[in-house]
């Protein structure tokens, strides 16, 4: 197997072709998947938010990868830095699953982040992935509820 290397800027294109193609109820547009791809290579950079591990393709681009967006909560106790870490994508290309890539992938991502003094881990898994986050620690949580929310938009004639 491949072993994971921390991701840079130039894999801002495959990691948002695979969240897009492998993870997205819709696939994104051309548009979108630049609109992505500029700001995740941004968030890739030394000293931004964005943390990821992926594992290169035999016949090039990417076969695997786990990306984790970093931000801040009060500190507490549990979490003396005040970081956590939602685990924005983890895909496979499908001709590379069932080789545990997302495993390395994701392990190699919460060890660097475990590193970094991030002690509050994040994600939203489907009933195909779940046993793989259950493998590394994680556990669900019947309280944790989720909302999408769009500003108002202006109906005809300029009225709210």
């Amino acid at each position: 197997m491949t072993t994971p290397r921390l991701a840079t800027p130039a894999d801002a294109t495959e990691i948002t072709r695979m969240r897009s193609e492998l993870i997205l109820s819709e696939p994104l547009d051309e548009k979108w998947l630049v609109t992505c791809r500029d700001l995740l290579a941004g968030r890739l950079q030394p000293g931004g938010d964005a943390r990821a591990y992926v594992l290169d393709a035999s016949t090039g681009g990417l076969a695997s990868c786990a990306l984790g967006l970093i931000h801040t909560v009060l500190p507490a106790p549990k979490y003396p830095k005040g970081l956590a870490v939602r685990i924005h994508a983890v895909a496979t290309d499908p001709a590379y699953r069932r080789r545990g890539y997302a495993k390395a992938a994701l392990s190699a991502l919460l060890d660097h982040l475990e590193q970094e003094g991030v002690t509050l881990y994040e994600l939203y898994a489907n009933k195909g992935s779940a046993p793989l986050y259950e493998s590394l620690g994680f556990a669900s949580d019947a309280a944790l509820m989720r909302m999408t929310r769009f500003p108002h938009q202006l109906e005809e004639g300029g009225r709210a």
